[in-house]
């Protein structure tokens, strides 16, 4: 099949396409291209040259790539460029996570149960919360082989739940190149927000390795 460019286009990332990027530790082709565009400061420019950079593949292939990511709603395209979020990232933040949550209640923690960024908790809870989610990325890591090979669940999400089964607080990990981190969100998750693009750039941006074709170091 012969794939053809919409001239006029800028490639972007979708509420999906970014948490696919961030929730998968070891990135497959797909994962890695998404992952390159997030790396770059604006949304580029999509013509042949950008498309075979950021896949680091042969054109053909580059084509082929780009219309499986967009057939499974990973990308999009906008008619102008738009620039990665401005401003100081611990700033940045806690602007952006209260859209993530139902309840506007947000946290993000690192691997050693400090929060990098929290909205809507109170100061000893965020701390309370940041170690249990380090605890559960631990428990995420040590129990993949089992979650995602024998059972082949399709989400690496953990939650509390109640009688109903409904989530009270769930816990995302998340993956930066070498970098892990759990965001905590307090009831229902709204992944789907426009901020979830933002937070992975953020992340990317500040916290990925990259080449000069936009991909990951590592």
């Amino acid at each position: 099949m012969a794939y053809r460019l919409k001239p006029g286009l800028w490639l972007a990332t979708t509420p999906a396409g970014a948490y696919r990027a961030l929730s998968q530790q070891q990135p497959d082709m797909a994962v890695s291209f998404l992952r390159a565009i997030l790396r770059q400061p604006g949304t580029p420019e999509l013509n042949e040259h950008t498309l075979i950079r950021l896949s680091d593949l042969p054109l053909a292939d580059a084509l082929a790539l780009l219309d499986c990511v967009q057939q499974a709603g990973w990308v999009e395209g906008f008619s102008e460029a738009r620039e990665e979020p401005q401003g100081a990232f611990e700033y940045l933040l806690p602007q952006i996570l209260p859209d993530l949550s139902s309840s506007r209640r947000a946290l993000l923690a690192d691997p050693q149960g400090f929060y990098v960024a929290t909205t809507g908790f109170p100061h000893e809870a965020a701390e309370e919360l940041a170690a249990l989610s380090a605890a559960v990325g631990t428990l995420h890591e040590r129990n993949m082989g089992l979650l995602q090979g024998n059972l082949r669940l399709g989400t690496s999400a953990w939650a509390v739940v109640d009688a109903a089964g409904n989530s009270r607080i769930g816990f995302w990990p998340l993956y930066v190149d070498s970098h892990r981190f759990v965001l905590t969100l307090d009831r229902m998750p709204m992944l789907n927000h426009p901020g979830m693009v933002k937070l992975a750039w953020i992340l990317f941006r500040h916290y990925g390795a990259k080449t000069s074709n936009g991909k990951s170091a590592n």
